[in-house]
């Protein structure tokens, strides 16, 4: 590969991670500001809470409708239209007056921002050969995963020197960057199609043709369930740190970015393991480990034994576990579908998303004077992955020795 090639690679994998990245970076961004926001608006961390929850709903929701939109009108302008309602949207959330015009804000931010998300994972697919897939998104969780390291830090000064509000306005900044990146960067990587129809009944026929896809329904699964603790932990870690350990926006900032280092340091790691492991191997070693680091947290915490030092280390090595888990998962859920990759993209998103608010949600509305609610869900959701991971696996290779049709996956699935 040529210096040229090599270059426009690059741009393109980072656009493609700065869109991928903006839903994470809205989510972390505002996290240190969580009590400055229930302060001013004159209500409790909890009821803030829910505006992440509702940035999950409309994540889920905005996914299922930007999919048929990307099959039917090419990947460049639903992400035009998707990114100009984020704009907007997050015009509207500096300026909330009350917390509940927040939440609705932020509902309807995610639903214009969570476009990026939907059609970076359509045209890695589109764009590369699907023995890269594994690899090309190890390389955009590097940019996802810069995300948690600066967003909370500055989004921590910024709530410290200016106010919460300044933090919408640092991401007005950052969509309109991601906006001049896509028109100057990013190529069409699909035609439109004037034949694919968006009547409710076809688009639902196309979505139930994916999701009974054995290999898609487990891997999509196991990614969004057990990527479900790491929203349990981004809902409950402002509370647990900032109202029971103390610590200031400022440091809060810092610990989350130090935290969120094993994820980049894994999925890094992932890409070079590939080359050795297949992905369904590093997946089950992954999980089994998330599992018996999930369940300790739960337990040290349920006694008392945790500090935030303890607690620090044990989420750090939980995540540094995720890094494995969602890149393979992800490769692996799409693979099927170079066809019909937009449908199964924004399938596989709305499956995480949806989980993801569900178990944000729980630890918002079990939210006591201790990290259990926390802990004690993100234990859940790695042991329930790594269970739906192994029936799915032999689901998918009983049905490989029954239908032929199946054997083109197994294969695949057995090179990767």
């Amino acid at each position: 590969m040529n210096k040229t090639a090599r270059n426009k690679k690059f741009y393109l994998i980072l656009i493609l991670g700065l869109l991928t990245a903006i839903g994470p970076f809205s989510i972390d961004m505002y996290l240190p500001a969580f009590p400055d926001i229930a302060k001013n608006l004159h209500t409790t961390v909890a009821q803030v809470t829910l505006s992440l929850s509702s940035f999950f709903i409309g994540i889920s929701a905005g996914q299922l409708l930007y999919g048929p939109l990307l099959e039917r009108f090419g990947r460049k302008k639903p992400l035009y239209i998707g990114l100009c309602i984020y704009l907007l949207a997050s015009v509207g959330c500096a300026l909330a007056a009350s917390v509940n015009a927040l939440i609705v804000l932020r509902l309807l931010q995610a639903l214009g921002g969570c476009v990026g998300m939907v059609a970076s994972r359509a045209m890695v697919r589109d764009l590369f050969d699907v023995k890269e897939n594994a690899k090309i998104f190890s390389t955009l969780m590097l940019v996802v995963a810069v995300s948690p390291i600066i967003a909370p830090t500055l989004g921590g000064y910024i709530t410290a020197m200016l106010g919460w509000r300044f933090v919408f306005a640092m991401l007005i900044v950052v969509d309109i960057i991601i906006l001049g990146g896509v028109y100057f960067l990013l190529p069409e990587s699909k035609k439109a199609d004037p034949g694919f129809s968006l009547k409710p009944a076809s688009i639902l026929k196309n979505f139930a043709g994916v999701i009974k896809h054995p290999q898609f329904y487990t891997y999509a699964l196991t990614a969004a369930i057990s990527a479900a603790g790491l929203y349990a932990y981004i809902g409950g870690s402002p509370h647990v740190f900032m109202e029971i350990f103390h610590v200031s926006e400022k440091q809060y900032g810092w610990i989350f970015a130090l935290i969120a280092m094993g994820l980049i340091g894994a999925s890094q790691l992932n890409s070079v393991l590939l080359k050795n492991y297949t992905s369904e191997q590093l997946i089950k070693v992954a999980l089994t480990f998330q599992s018996i680091i999930g369940i300790s947290m739960a337990v040290i915490t349920f006694f008392g034994w945790n500090d935030v030092f303890i607690t620090i280390f044990l989420l750090f090595i939980f995540l540094c576990t995720q890094g494995f888990v969602f890149p393979n998962a992800s490769a692996l859920s799409l693979a099927s579908f170079g066809h019909n990759a937009g449908s199964a993209s924004a399938l596989m998103g709305a499956i995480q998303m949806s989980i993801g608010a569900g178990t944000s949600a729980l630890v918002s509305i079990f939210q006591n004077s201790t990290a259990l609610p926390m802990t004690a869900v993100m234990a859940c959701c790695a042991v329930a992955a790594l269970t739906v991971f192994s029936l799915g696996r032999k689901i998918i290779i009983q049905r490989g020795s029954i239908e032929k049709i199946e054997e083109e996956d197994i294969e695949m699935i057995s090179m990767m």
